[in-house]
């Protein structure tokens, strides 16, 4: 009876001990599981390379310059499959000046690896937020910080500006034509002074009007100081203001819409604002747009600085050699003999035969 009872103890421990290594066997082979997917996950995330920007205060819809610079970012997140939000790509928005310091704080919470500040008016907080944070990697558009954490990107606007006072000054019929500009900063300046420039070298008699709105951001100070140009007999008008650009766009189409045989042209900016100048299905009171590739920028450097090659401490400064700045495809509304012109004064500004100055001659 004894030996009985022994060995039915010792089958019940033999079993218990198999079953026993068995659940380790697979605990083990749990774990091990466990830790390759979270070095492969280790892994992937380290290899995806994030990117977001922080907008002016004209938005990221201003259909202009901070609009570009997001299509830019998107395409970089397309390129790389990333998903919008933290880890892949995203934007904040600014509404005023005073967002542009928290904005860029919160994105580097958000671990981004590289973050852009849009537009001139960020220049301060890059700088200061790049000194304080000196392993993270910036890029300011349209200003200079020096520090070796920061690439900053410049365009010749003035080179490309000046095409457009070309196409403005040989389009117009009254002899006057004007430029709506947003805030008075240097780069600003610039597409003011190129405009004026271009128009000056085809027509030495044009009239120029030249008002700044001191907003990107307010479309009815636009509209008002479009009317007020066009009700003075100016027919063509090249905006630099921003989503304030909106403004003029909105007073070309009024007017063209009631008064179809008026000669009513705007200018766009920074991206083909084509769309904005649309009337009806067969009007459009868009002559061109002067194009800055903001977008074409953001990928490149944020390419570079996946593939370890950012250049912190550099200026880039895109022009017409460059590409970095160009006309938009009129789609038929300046004839053939004024885009020759315009072709043969981009030849000799690319080759540096002329020199177009940053400011307007006093």
């Amino acid at each position: 009876m004894k030996k009985r009872k022994f060995g039915l103890v010792l089958s019940s421990v033999l079993a218990a001990s198999a079953i026993l290594g068995a659940c380790g066997t697979k605990e083990e082979e749990k774990t091990k599981n466990e830790n390759e997917n979270a070095s492969s996950g280790e892994s992937n995330q380290e290899d995806a390379f994030s990117v977001a920007m922080v907008t002016d205060v004209g938005g990221v819809d201003d259909k202009s310059f901070n609009q570009s610079a997001w299509e830019g970012v998107q395409a970089f997140g397309k390129e790389h499959n990333l998903k919008k939000g933290d880890g892949g790509f995203d934007y904040l928005q600014s509404k005023s000046d005073a967002d542009y310091d928290s904005n860029l704080n919160a994105l580097l919470r958000r671990d981004f690896n590289l973050i852009y500040g849009i537009g001139f008016m960020m220049e301060d907080s890059i700088s200061a937020i790049a000194e304080e944070n000196p392993d993270n990697h910036f890029a300011i558009i349209d200003a200079e910080v020096k520090a070796d954490n920061v690439v900053s990107v410049l365009f010749k606007e003035q080179e490309g500006a000046f095409l457009a006072g070309v196409a403005a000054a040989k389009m117009s019929k009254s002899g006057k034509i004007g430029f709506v500009g947003g805030v008075d900063i240097p780069v600003i300046n610039r597409f003011e002074a190129g405009f004026f420039e271009g128009a000056k070298a085809v027509n030495p008699d044009i009239e120029i009007t030249s008002k700044y709105t001191a907003a990107f951001d307010k479309a009815d100070l636009g509209k008002v100081t479009a009317n007020s140009m066009y009700s003075s007999g100016v027919d063509v008008i090249f905006h630099a203001a921003g989503a304030t650009g909106n403004g003029v766009f909105s007073e070309a189409k009024e007017r063209k819409k009631k008064d179809p045989n008026a000669n009513i042209w705007v200018i766009g900016v920074d991206a083909d604002q084509y769309e904005e100048g649309k009337v009806d299905g067969k009007t459009n009171v868009t002559l061109t747009s002067m194009l800055k590739g903001v977008n074409t920028a953001v990928v490149d450097i944020s390419n570079k600085a996946k593939k370890g090659e950012f250049p912190g401490g550099e200026t880039l400064t895109y022009g017409l050699a460059e590409d970095g700045v160009k006309l938009a495809d009129s789609r038929g509304a300046i004839p053939e003999d004024v885009l020759k012109v315009i072709e043969e004064y981009k030849e000799k500004i690319a080759k540096g035969e002329i020199k177009v100055p940053e400011k307007v001659k006093k």
